[in-house]
C-alpha cells in the first residue's frame, strides 16, 4: 500500500465501542503524515458517537441491517477511493473490500496465538503489543506518536457532577460475565474510599443499568450516572474524575481517550490480547499466577472451574492498595 500519491481512503471498523477507539491513533498519524489525505470511515450506526467529531475525518458512513448494508455499498462504490484499509477483517468487511476493487490493506487479527494462549497456554503474544500498535502496522512507514486515544466531544454538553471532593468513577459493568470484578468487591471498596472522602460516581451504558442501581444502593452517597449508551454524557462526566476503576470494557477505553487515569481490573482476559489501558496513566490489576487464564479471548457468560478466582482472588484490599500508590503518581 503506497499512499504517497492518494487522495481518498476508506478505513473499515464496524464495532464496538473501545476496538473503534482504539484506531484513534491510526487516524491521527495518518493524517499527520498525509495532510491532504481525505480520510473515511465505515462503522456500525451505533458506534459513530465514537468518531463522529473526529477532525481526522473527512466522511463516517454507517450502516445498521442488511438494507443499509448493501445501499452503503452503492454509495462506496462512488467515491472513486485510491486505497482501503480494513481493520475489521471479518465477512462483511472483506464483502466490502471485493465490491470497492481498489488496493486494500487488512488487520491480521493473531488468531491463532489467541487460541493457543486460551486452550494450551502456549503463550506467542508474550511482546504484548498493544492494538493501537498492531493497527498502525498495516500501513507500511508509520509510527505511534506518543500520544492516546481520542474521543472528541461537542460543544454544549455540561458534566452534571457537582461535588467539592475528589471523585473516583466507577465503571462496573462488561459485557461478559467473567469480565466483571464483583459487586460486593466494588461496594467495600467504594465504602472504604467514600469514608476517606471520596465522591464515588457510577458510570454504565444501557446494559449496565441494573448493575449500577444496584451498587448505587450499597455504597453511600454514591452519584449513579448510567444511561442509555450516550457516550458523550458519560465521557463529559469522565472528565470530572481523578481515576476511574473498571473492568475489561468499551467504558475502560472511553475513560482513556478523554485523558483519565485508569485501574483496570482483568479477569478472564489477559494483556496480551492487546486491549490494555492505552495512553494515559494506568494500572491492570491481574491473578498473573492463575494457570487457567485467559480462558477467553472476550469473556464468558461463567466461569467454568466455578471458582471465578481470577476475579474472587483481587481482593478490594489490594485494589485499595494500587489506587492509591496510582493516585500518589498523579
Amino acid at each position: 500500500m503506497n499512499l504517497k500519491k492518494a487522495e481518498r481512503i476508506l478505513i473499515i471498523r464496524f464495532s464496538s465501542l473501545g476496538d473503534i477507539l482504539l484506531t484513534t491513533p491510526l487516524l491521527r498519524v495518518l493524517k499527520k503524515k498525509y495532510p491532504k489525505l481525505k480520510i473515511d470511515y465505515l462503522i456500525k450506526s451505533n458506534f459513530t458517537d465514537a468518531i463522529k467529531f473526529n477532525p481526522n475525518l473527512n466522511q463516517v458512513f454507517s450502516w445498521n441491517g442488511e438494507k443499509e448494508f448493501s445501499e452503503v455499498i452503492n454509495k462506496l462504490k462512488q467515491n472513486n477511493y485510491d486505497s482501503v484499509i480494513d481493520l475489521q477483517n471479518n465477512f462483511k468487511s472483506r464483502k466490502v473490500v471485493r465490491k470497492i476493487k481498489v488496493s486494500s490493506a487488512s488487520y491480521r487479527k493473531p488468531n491463532i496465538k489467541k487460541f493457543l494462549l486460551v486452550k494450551t497456554k502456549l503463550n506467542l503474544l508474550k511482546e504484548k503489543r498493544s492494538i493501537p500498535q498492531r493497527y498502525i502496522d498495516v500501513v507500511p512507514n508509520l509510527e505511534l506518536d506518543g500520544k492516546g486515544l481520542e474521543l472528541f466531544l461537542p460543544n454544549g454538553i455540561e458534566s452534571k457532577i457537582n461535588s467539592e471532593k475528589e471523585i473516583i468513577g466507577f465503571a462496573p459493568g462488561a459485557f461478559h460475565f467473567t469480565k466483571r470484578w464483583s459487586l460486593e468487591y466494588y461496594e467495600e471498596l467504594g465504602n472504604q474510599l467514600t469514608s476517606e472522602g471520596f465522591q464515588i460516581v457510577i458510570f454504565g451504558g444501557k446494559s449496565d443499568r441494573e448493575i449500577c442501581n444496584k451498587l448505587q444502593n450499597k455504597i453511600s452517597n454514591s452519584i449513579n450516572l448510567s444511561n442509555d449508551n450516550l457516550l458523550f454524557k458519560t465521557a463529559m462526566d469522565m472528565q470530572k474524575c481523578k481515576l476511574i476503576v473498571c473492568n475489561d470494557s468499551g467504558l475502560m477505553h472511553t475513560a482513556t481517550a478523554v485523558g483519565v487515569p485508569v485501574v483496570s481490573i482483568f479477569g478472564s482476559t489477559v494483556r496480551e490480547f492487546g486491549f490494555a489501558p492505552f495512553g494515559v496513566n494506568n494500572l491492570v490489576i491481574e491473578n498473573i499466577g492463575l494457570s487457567c487464564r485467559p480462558c477467553s479471548h472476550i469473556g464468558k457468560a461463567n466461569c467454568k472451574k466455578k471458582h471465578f478466582n481470577c476475579m474472587m482472588e483481587l481482593t478490594p484490599q489490594r485494589v485499595y492498595k494500587e489506587i492509591k500508590d496510582l493516585m500518589s503518581e498523579i
